[in-house]
């Protein structure tokens, strides 16, 4: 990909990234991207096997979607971390660009995210829950284009 803006066929050959589910939340995420404020993002381990997925990788780069299933940016994984819930850090957590200044704010709103009834249908798993031990995927990227 050129340093200049992508063109539509380096666009189209880029794995999707999706925020969130399509909705309020996924607009306020791509917004944090856009502008800046968020460079960080957390998965599930058990989300990516589920999807039969591969863990992102440092350097790879993917188009961000919005609610609408729009292009709205590029962005390069430039570190990629897995650890327990327990061992997620605060600059991870601030970085996610979502207000959390604790951990504790950030983990109330992860696990009501990933306890939601979208999650769990989406994991095929009606009792879907976490704890200290499951294993996140800490992932940290970078704005390369804004595709607006």
């Amino acid at each position: 990909m050129s340093n200049d803006r992508p063109t539509a066929a380096e666009i189209a050959a880029l794995p999707k990234s999706e925020f969130a589910f399509p909705g309020p939340l996924r607009d306020q995420l791509v917004a944090a991207i856009l502008n800046g404020a968020k460079t960080s993002t957390t998965g599930l381990v058990a989300d990516y096997e589920h999807e039969g997925e591969a863990l992102p990788e440092a350097g790879e780069r993917a188009v961000v979607v919005d609610s609408d299933d729009r292009p709205v940016a590029v962005i390069e994984t430039t570190e990629v971390r897995v650890v327990p819930l327990a061992m997620v850090d605060l600059a991870h957590a601030v970085d996610e660009g979502e207000g959390h200044r604790t951990i504790a704010a950030w983990r109330e709103d992860h696990e009501s995210f990933w306890h939601s009834a979208e999650m769990r249908e989406a994991m095929d798993d009606p009792s879907f829950t976490v704890d200290d031990a499951t294993l996140a995927v800490l992932q940290r990227f970078r704005l390369v284009a804004d595709l607006r």
